[in-house]
């Protein structure tokens, strides 16, 4: 399949995104879309309409997942999904969750019109909620499609209103699914495009990422126990300065992981201090560390590591040191079929690609566990998400468009299928 440069795909990109980032615009710019949100709902029915004003069949699940099929002719218990997420963090981009969404719809538009009804269903799908933005729980639209979803995990959830989340579910006019740990059992591969929401791609000057791993992660916070003590009068050899010893963790940590290269990387994100006084050695340090790399073997052995440097850290110098690790998620590989498909469609139609890992979680890593899934990047400028800042070249948004649509074509056009 050869696509065809549309002269029109950066516009109708761009002018769609514009569009759909109106519902929860913030008035000093950005976009705060949160989950059950009256912004969250007039986005929801207004994609409603615009799939169906393309013909598209419109299908909205109990929990709000928003489906806009263009059914197969042969196939029809077989399914190609793609899309994203239509929550934002507050005050959030233009581009992150909801791009894949335009994306997934423009381009089953661009194949509609251009090769008439595929053999197999292709899917675009608009999830409820990725970022965890309104309630402590993330993943809500993607878990509910994978049924990986529990009752009791959200049902005692509140916002910073207070408001509990079934409370704000249900006036949003959804709902539990009635059977939660149903998987539908005609996905047959779901293909996530995203913005990158790093600056591998934009420095590279390459305009396609396509994502083989998803990172794992561990995060721990860390305890340091000293003792708290005049800054003027004790010596520096009598003391137990938690400060001290937290530094001197924090750079053997970093020092360890540049010795182990990309892709692993190893951030203290948040530090407290006690009492956090100017003439005053701290008597208490508190850290976090988040750890993520593409093998569940090197995220290990790098944690083993550094806990035992910095417990011999803090023996030297006599201090208390607790580490609890409260986040442990594995890698997630992305399946090779579906890769090699992206990346074959992308060297037929002269799109300039890399390989490559996402450190950030996606819906793709919970699609992954139960039907062959992928992921498509653009770049981001400056690396910067999350951030009403966030920028994306049109060029690159349709190129962007153009690799979904390669690929959606092989996989939903093909006899063959996957």
């Amino acid at each position: 399949m050869n696509t065809e440069v549309y002269t029109n795909l950066e516009e109708e990109t761009v002018k769609t995104l514009k569009w759909l980032g109106g519902f929860g615009s913030d008035p000093d710019g950005g976009v705060s879309r949160l989950l059950y949100s009256q912004e969250w709902v007039d986005a929801q029915e207004s994609l409603a309409q615009l799939f169906k004003d393309e013909g598209l069949i419109v299908q909205k699940d109990e929990v709000g997942n928003l489906f806009g099929r263009l059914e197969g002719s042969t196939f029809k218990d077989e399914t190609i999904l793609t899309g994203s997420h239509v929550d934002t963090v507050k005050n959030g981009g233009l581009y992150d969750g909801q791009y894949g969404i335009v994306a997934g719809f423009i381009a089953i538009k661009y194949l509609k019109a251009k090769y008439g009804q595929p053999l197999r269903n292709i899917e675009v799908v608009s999830m409820a909620e990725e970022e965890g933005s309104r309630f402590p729980y993330t993943f809500w639209g993607s878990n509910n499609i994978v049924g990986k979803v529990e009752k009791d995990d959200v049902k005692d959830l509140r916002d910073f209103d207070g408001i509990l989340f079934e409370e704000a579910m249900h006036q949003a006019g959804c709902d539990y699914k009635k059977n939660p740990g149903k998987i539908r059992d005609d996905l047959k591969a779901f293909i996530e495009l995203h913005v990158e929401q790093g600056n591998v791609l934009e420095t590279e000057g390459i305009p396609i990422g396509i994502v083989q791993h998803i990172a794992g992660q561990k995060r721990f916070t860390i305890e340091i126990n000293g003792q708290a003590n005049h800054a003027g009068t004790t010596p520096m050899g009598y003391r137990k300065d938690a400060m001290n010893a937290a530094c001197r963790m924090i750079h053997e940590m970093n020092d360890l992981a540049l010795s182990y290269g990309d892709p692993l990387v190893a951030t203290v994100g948040k530090m407290i201090l006690e009492p956090n006084t100017v003439n005053v050695v701290p008597g208490k340090a508190v850290f976090t560390v988040d750890i993520r790399h593409t093998r569940r073997s090197v995220l290990t052995k790098f944690s083993e590591e550094m806990t035992a440097k910095m417990r011999d850290i803090a023996s030297s110098l006599g201090v208390g040191i607790d580490i609890d690790m409260w986040m442990d998620a594995d890698p997630v590989p992305m399946d090779q079929k579906v890769v090699n498909i992206i990346k074959e469609q992308c060297i037929e139609n002269k799109l300039n690609y890399k390989l490559m890992h996402s450190g950030a979680g996606h819906d793709a890593q919970n699609f992954a566990q139960v039907v062959p899934t992928a992921m498509i990047f653009v770049p981001s400028h400056n690396g910067i998400s999350h951030n009403p800042d966030e920028y994306t070249e049109p060029r690159d948004l349709a190129e962007g468009v153009k690799a979904l649509i390669g690929a959606l074509y092989k996989l939903g056009y093909s006899k063959e299928g996957i």
